[in-house]
């Protein structure tokens, strides 16, 4: 009889998170925060001295939702942290790659991402609505990171991810942090999001 496959990592925290099966006690945030800013996006293709990562990303993903949607509420504002977090064990692929491996990667994504918001307060799923919202700060993100650090041309980014509102970007100036910085900032805005809620 075959031995079966191991399908849990060992998580910083101590926590053995079973990727196949995850369960909302074994997720701790300095876990996430500590993988996402070490998970490069862009595969790792971006200007400056440090990895741009996906703590980063997430980070100014839930900024922009917040000019995208003023008012939102603070739990959503955490979705939006947190829309990221499941490639704190599975990594960042790019679209090109997902697009290869095929529904599986996006199940897995699914499973991780509802034991997650389910272990902070969320809904397992996020409302459609919300998950919009998250989405569009997310092309905006990418529009900026493409402009900004991954070499694409302006014309190249609007085909790829649309053109954004430049009431949405203006001011927002990206510069790849070193990933402990990364990291405490992460942790830092989930706790004032966390207190915010309530």
């Amino acid at each position: 009889m075959a031995k079966p496959k191991r399908a849990w990592q060992r998580m910083l925290s101590g926590r053995r998170l079973d990727l196949l099966d995850p369960t909302p006690v074994d997720i701790e945030i300095e876990d996430i925060a500590h993988g996402l800013a070490f998970v490069a996006r862009w595969n790792g293709q971006t200007e400056g001295d440090y990895p741009y990562s996906v703590a980063e990303h997430s980070l100014l993903v839930e900024t922009l939702l917040g000019r995208i949607s003023a008012g939102i509420e603070p739990k959503w504002r955490l979705a939006g942290l947190l829309h990221d977090a499941p490639e704190y064990v599975i990594g960042d692929m790019i679209s090109p790659v997902k697009n290869a491996v095929g529904p599986d990667y996006g199940r897995l994504d699914e499973r991780l991402a509802a034991a997650i918001n389910l272990r902070f307060g969320l809904p397992a799923a996020i409302p459609a609505p919300v998950k919009k919202k998250i989405k569009q700060a997310d092309r905006v993100s990418a529009w900026l990171e493409a402009t900004q650090i991954a070499g694409f041309s302006v014309a190249e980014a609007n085909r790829f991810f649309g053109v954004p509102d430049p009431d949405v970007t203006q001011g927002v100036s990206i510069a790849p942090r070193p990933p402990a910085e990364v990291r405490a900032a992460f942790t830092r805005r989930h706790a004032e999001l966390l207190a915010a809620i309530g």
